[in-house]
């Protein structure tokens, strides 16, 4: 169901209210970093508990991406959508009140639920709404600007609010935003679904793929904690690859599948999510260890800390918007291959903070490369990844690259979290560890994050087709035509 003429002359205001709530997901993810002290003192928190407050959300929205895309494409993408932002403002207002360490956990679990099915119908309704080409990778541009940016905003509001008004506020800010948009959503967004297909859902392999997403993404949080090596990560491990094999089991008999494999026949496609991946790999955890390199090395306030975070956000509004254009003239491979170069040269510059560091000479610099890579690299992939993709399975598409980036940030920090610790191990001679031997760790998961994004950078050469590249540029062209003889 295409949208209407009346929707479509509303399509940028529309894309506005997307971006809001999509920029609501991705800040409630880093949001509460700066408040985990507070909380912790008003609830009561016990210190291994504590971290569960922001990897409940983690859990629940990388677990419920691809369910979330899938049902938007059968049941109506406004419907999931608005259904989605409800859950948001209930879950949030809920957690503002929490009295308890569970009741928190408990609503924030809710709120990434919320967010795997505002996320991947908000895309897909952005995608189904602008036309591949020139017209919907400026949408995209905008939509990685605010998405990209949502990180390092999270930082900074979060720093802000909890000094000034508490922890509760920094729950309770999304309860308006997703009302407003709740209420905006009839008036401005037209109602789309995969209308050749039946409503049939594919309960089966719904229940093993979010259950095996679910597994895999609380293996790799809790793998620090547990041990890499321990009995709980690898036998959660392996029953997560044991219930992706039985969900393809499932989907290759399905009549109706959840998530149909001649999809991933499009290589660009699947190039791109596992390029997405790559870099949820290399950057989402870069703000974590930069908070951390700042506050607990440099000796940084969190409003302090949170300030040093606007040059980044910028920079990635800035290099989201110039990206959508450059994707137009010359092709998402070459772009996207740019800004892979720009995170490893941002995160190889980040592997030399020091102990005696400052703003200007260790984070300002490596952190604008990061940036607009990030900018570049964000915006690319979701191009790539819905592009030639029909209308029907716009929500999959959107799913599916979410999805890639959400289990490579969690995979990310996962792994460079065990470096840092492991490098910090190491160097450490006495009870606690010297601002040195953190320093040391730093370097080593920045350093680890660029080897990622390396990787990243190689598969983009290999896996994204050229043809479909050029192709994606001819198309612009043709566009241009038309509109400069219209």
């Amino acid at each position: 169901m295409a949208p209407t003429e009346d929707f479509q002359e509303k399509r940028w205001l529309a894309l506005i209210l997307l971006c809001s709530a999509q920029f609501v997901v991705v800040l409630d993810a880093s949001i509460v970093n700066v408040a985990l002290p507070s909380i912790g003192k008003a609830l009561d928190f016990s210190q291994e508990n504590l971290p569960w407050v922001v990897n409940a959300y983690v859990l629940t929205f990388g677990g419920f991406l691809l369910l979330g895309g899938r049902t938007a494409d059968l049941l109506g993408r406004r419907r999931v959508f608005m259904a989605g932002l409800l859950l948001v403002a209930v879950a949030s207002l809920f957690a503002g009140f929490a009295a308890t360490e569970g009741q928190l956990i408990a609503a924030r679990a809710a709120q990434g639920l919320g967010a795997a099915i505002i996320s991947p119908a908000a895309l897909s309704i952005v995608t189904t709404t602008f036309k591949d080409g020139a017209e919907r990778n400026k949408a995209l541009g905008v939509w990685g600007a605010v998405a990209g940016s949502g990180g390092a905003a999270g930082v900074l509001l979060g720093g802000v609010l909890t000094d000034g008004l508490g922890w509760e506020w920094v729950l309770w800010v999304n309860v308006p935003v997703a009302l407003i948009a709740f209420a905006l959503s009839p008036r401005l967004i037209a109602e789309s679904r995969a209308e050749a297909q039946t409503r049939a859902f594919d309960i089966a392999g719904a229940v093993t793929v979010t259950a095996a997403l679910s597994i895999l993404v609380y293996a790799l949080v809790d793998a620090n904690d547990a041990g890499w090596g321990s009995s709980q990560t690898i036998g959660l491990i392996a029953l997560s690859i044991l219930l992706m094999a039985s969900f393809v089991a499932i989907e290759l008999r399905s009549a109706k599948p959840l998530v149909p494999f001649s999809i991933f026949r499009i290589r660009t496609l699947t190039g791109a999510n596992v390029v997405g991946l790559l870099v949820g790999a290399s950057l989402f955890s870069m703000f974590f260890f930069i908070s951390l390199y700042m506050q607990q090395v440099l000796g940084y306030s969190a409003i302090h800390a949170g300030l040093s975070y606007l040059p980044l956000a910028l920079v990635i509004m800035a290099s989201a918007g110039i990206a959508s254009q450059l994707v137009t003239k010359l092709g998402y491979k070459p772009v996207l291959a740019a800004g892979l170069l720009f995170i490893v040269i941002g995160l190889t510059w980040f592997s030399r903070v020091s102990v005696g560091g400052s703003f200007t000479t260790d984070i300002l610099g490596p952190s604008l490369f990061a940036a607009a890579g990030l900018g570049f690299s964000f915006v690319t992939t979701t191009i790539a990844a819905v592009s030639g993709v029909e209308e029907n399975e716009a929500g999959l598409a959107s799913g599916l690259i979410n999805t890639s980036q959400q289990i490579g940030g969690a995979l990310g920090l996962a792994v460079l979290s065990a470096v840092a610790i492991s490098r910090t191990n190491d160097v450490t001679t006495g009870a606690s560890p010297s601002l040195s031997g953190l320093t040391e760790g730093f370097q080593a998961a920045f350093l680890g994050g660029a080897a990622f994004a390396l990787l990243g950078f190689v598969l983009t050469l290999v896996l994204i087709r050229g043809s479909d590249s050029r192709a994606h540029v001819a198309l612009g062209k043709e566009e241009a035509a038309d509109a400069a003889s219209a």
